[in-house]
Formats: C-alpha cells, structure tokens, sequence
C-alpha cells in the first residue's frame, strides 16, 4: 500500500533480500554493477524499476535513518575473518553505538547469523563480554534485521554460503527487547519477505522471568534457554541477575510450549556454558539431566536438545575452557540419562566471534577501503 502496489514492494523486498538497498539502486543511475545485481532478481521482476513516486514514499518509512537502510538504519563500520571463514560485522546505528553480528559457515553448504538484539546487555552473566558492557539500549526491528541485510551482502560480495539459520544468540537479551524482536522474527520468516522457515530461527533468552518464554513463543522460532546451571546457587554465580528460581522458570518455559501445537513449534534448546572446574563435572551433568527430564515427560510431542557450548575465553582469568575430555564426558552422561545432548563446535574465537565475545572489539579490517555494493 505504502509503495501503490504489491508488484513495486515485491521488487524492493528483492532487493533488500540479496543485500542490496533499492532506495540507492534505483535512486543512483551511476549504481555499479546494476546489470549483475538485476540478473539476481527474480525473471519476471527484472526490468522492473521503482520512479520517483514510489522511492519518495520508500523513503518515508526510514524518514529518521536519511530515507534508506543502508547508510541511513546502519552502515557497515568493519568486517573480520577468522580462519575458518567465519565473518564478523560490525555496524554503526545512526547515534553512532555500535553493534556486531557473526555470520557463520557451515561446510560451504550454509551459513548462520548470529543476530545481536541489543547494545550491551543488563543481564551481567560473568562469562560473558557483553554483560561487561552494560545495556546501552535496545534495537528497533529495523536494526535487528538491517543484520540480516549487511550479511546477504557480504555472503554475496564474498561468495560466503547462504544464510540459512538464524539464531538471537549475539549481543543483549531477546526478553528485554521482546516485541522488536517478535517483529523481527515475523518479517525473517515471512514467505513474501526474507522467507526462513520459523524452525530455523532460534531465539535464545536467558530468563529474567518465567513469563518471557510466553512473550518470545508469540514469535515464529524454536525457544532457547540459556540455563548454564541446574542448582540454584550456583546458576546465580553464572548469572547474578537471577531473580526466580531455576523450578519457577523451568515452569514458565514448560506453560510456553504447551500453549503451542504440537508440532515442532514444541522443540526446545537448553543451553549450557561449560566452564572447567565450574559447571562441568558428573554432578553438574546428573543435576541437569534431572531438571531437564520434567519437559520431556510432561510436555507432549516436546523434542528438547541440550547444548554444550565450551567457554570461550574473553580476556579474564577468572573462568577457563574446559578439557575436550571434560566435555565429552558431560555430553555422553546426559545421552545415558535419555537426554539429548551435543557440542557446538567453536567458531570465530581467533577473531573474538565466538559466544560469549562478541563486545564491539575492532581489530584491522580485512576489507578496509573496500567500496561494498
């Protein structure tokens, strides 16, 4: 309605989908690369273009980020490759905080986003860098998913895999920001917009309150709750913002998927930072396979996956990695208690992408002076 029909939004949608913004597109006539770019867009929509009509209105739904999303909603202020290609964005937001998301290979088949919901985090977990920031502020929806634009652009530029995946697990907490990133969610996974099934989107929450899974399921995605500890004492260590106890959360979670089909929509991730000498003994293990096990018996069609994540190392000498050993001793305890369990592979720590790192760090760009279109 906004652009006067559905033909002009379906070609601006296009574009924003492969990276490109259709307010410099079609605004530019010195675009380069326009006839490449115009051999991605669907056939039929090719050699459509948008006039000056339909960009003045386009340009009115992003009248406070200068008319477009790309140098107005966000710019791209530094990218960094670790070795195994994973990919970190840094973007600078037009009141110039900053905030970074990760996109991440997978065998040259696919690739994730890890999509940031916040500048900082109030949350405080102490193995992580950006609860050392502090919450600056949340994002807008248009934020959250100019993330997604920047990295189909760099995919694109950089012939990185297409993101399939998209996981809430990058900078702040999904709860404290819960309608933007329900809005969010629902564009990412709309057939006519950014078109990712909703089972390939995670939202992750560290809890402050039982409520928050019922606000966060309102969104197409699978829940993730970041647990780290089944005992209460010492969960409140890991996350000293803990106001509830890990029973009146878990129940909070289990109300959230019930009030769901039962469908995949049920499918749930606990997720655990192993620490060595922490969290990540026999003890730990039996603990968490004892709370996890009411889901699974008393949610119908539930399918729950227990996520090991080794603590990644974010310049304190307070925590440290655990052994491999350590590790896969946790993991096999859980599978022999009926629970589902794997280890997230590492990626992006030589580059500070890892979880638990991400905190707008800048090292020397490996694209600087690069003209990105």
């Amino acid at each position: 309605e906004v652009l006067g029909g559905k033909g002009r939004a379906l070609i601006a949608w296009d574009c924003y989908s492969i990276g490109v913004d259709p307010a410099i597109f079609f605004g530019d006539p010195t675009f380069e690369n326009a006839d490449e770019i115009r051999n991605l867009l669907p056939t039929q929509r090719r050699t459509q273009t948008l006039g000056k009509g339909a960009l003045s209105k386009l340009s009115s739904l992003y009248a406070n980020n200068g008319g477009q999303v790309e140098g107005g909603v966000a710019s791209l202020s530094h990218i960094s490759r670790s070795s195994d290609d994973t990919t970190k964005l840094l973007l600078q937001l037009q009141d110039g905080l900053e905030v970074e998301t990760v996109i991440i290979p997978w065998n040259g088949v696919r690739s994730t986003l890890c999509i940031s919901s916040q500048v900082g985090c109030r949350q405080g977990c102490t193995f992580c860098a950006t609860g050392r920031m502090g919450r600056l502020r949340s994002l807008s929806s248009d934020e959250i998913l100019s993330q997604m634009f920047f990295a189909r652009k760099i995919c694109r530029l950089e012939n990185l895999p297409e993101i399939k995946n998209i996981v809430f697990m990058g900078m702040g907490e999904p709860a404290d920001n819960a309608e933007n990133v329900v809005q969010a969610c629902n564009v990412l996974t709309s057939r006519e917009l950014f078109q990712l099934s909703a089972s390939k989107v995670t939202v992750s929450t560290v809890a402050p309150d039982p409520s928050v899974f019922s606000k966060l399921s309102e969104a197409p995605c699978v829940l993730a709750w970041s647990v780290h500890a089944a005992r209460d004492d010492l969960r409140k260590r890991l996350v000293p913002t803990t106001k509830y106890t890990m029973e009146e959360l878990r129940s909070g979670l289990m109300k959230a998927l019930l009030d769901r089909p039962p469908n995949f929509k049920r499918t749930a991730m606990i997720e655990v930072a192993l620490i060595s000498d922490v969290n990540d003994s026999l003890q730990e293990a039996d603990e968490l396979a004892d709370f996890c096990r009411p889901i699974v018996e008393q949610v119908p069609g539930s399918k729950l996956i227990v996520n090991l994540i080794p603590f990644n190392d974010i310049g304190q000498e307070l925590y440290k990695k655990p052994t491999d050993e350590a590790v896969e001793n946790f993991k096999q305890r859980l599978w022999h208690q009926g629970i589902c369990a794997h280890v997230r592979t590492t990626r992006g720590d030589d580059e500070s992408a890892a979880c638990g790192q991400l905190a707008t760090k800048k090292k020397k760009s490996i694209f600087e002076g690069t003209n990105f279109r």
